[in-house]
């Protein structure tokens, strides 16, 4: 079943652009000029310090920051910007990500696009800064899933999941993880799967994070729209009919 509707009530909570470059340091001069481009659309600005850390990966569910790193640099700035849409841009030295809350569809007719804002707001960045290569692309989809019951029969009438249920029913679960790297076409994807307690009640949270390395700057585009359909190709295999019927609302 290929996606070809907007949902009114989509099973995605958060979706992530991010490209990194060489590390440029004057981006910070050049500030002012990619903030008047897109100030209309962002107009809420500030800065976040970060310091240099060592962090324990502790799989989908996060990252744990750790010690600092020895003789580290004082920190890093980013530079964010918000719209009166819950989407917002995050800009370093060697980064720019978009992260939005509010798009229901990357590129169907009849919604406001992802695409578009990722369109507009590199077209504006790289009008001001001259960025000479791209060293990665990537684009992430955080899915919060339906799974009415706990148990083995529901997670299979929902999905077609992962887990290891012959092994390890769900009904007897406190927390399950699957996370698998894979290469397609160039490209690579990482698929994860978390059922987690969250304030009392448990969620099934699908995770989709594809990206790709060495990009020319002019193909960031027909890179990022590969990335989203390996992404939905594999949303699609996972869900099933009681998942559309939800995002559907029926």
């Amino acid at each position: 079943m290929v996606i070809n509707e907007i949902f009114p009530n989509p099973t995605v909570k958060q979706v992530i652009f991010q490209i990194k470059f060489p590390n440029l340091l004057y981006i910070e001069n050049r500030l002012g000029d990619f903030q008047l481009e897109i100030i209309d659309e962002f107009p809420k600005s500030s800065v976040i310090y970060k310091r240099q850390v060592l962090f324990a990966d502790t799989g989908p569910g996060g990252k744990l920051e750790g010690i600092p790193v020895e003789n580290e640099e004082p920190g890093f700035k980013i530079w964010e910007f918000k719209s009166d849409k819950n989407i917002k841009i995050m800009l370093s030295t060697y980064s720019l990500s978009i992260v939005s809350e509010y798009h229901k569809t990357y590129s169907l007719d009849g919604g406001e696009k992802f695409r578009d804002i990722i369109i507009s707001v590199l077209e504006s960045f790289f009008k001001i800064m001259k960025i000479p290569h791209i060293s990665r692309i990537g684009l992430r989809y955080i899915d919060e899933c339906p799974l009415p019951s706990k148990n083995n029969d529901t997670l299979n009438e929902y999905y077609n999941s992962a887990f290891p249920t012959g092994k390890f029913k769900l009904e007897n679960t406190e927390e399950m993880q699957f996370v698998a790297l894979i290469e397609r076409e160039g490209h690579k994807l990482r698929y994860s799967e978390v059922l987690k307690k969250v304030n009392s009640e448990y969620q099934y949270i699908l995770d989709f994070d594809g990206f790709t390395h060495d990009i020319e700057t002019s193909k960031y585009l027909e890179v990022t729209d590969k990335l989203h359909t390996l992404i939905s190709d594999e949303f699609e295999k996972t869900i099933k009919k009681p998942v559309y019927d939800h995002m559907r609302g029926t």
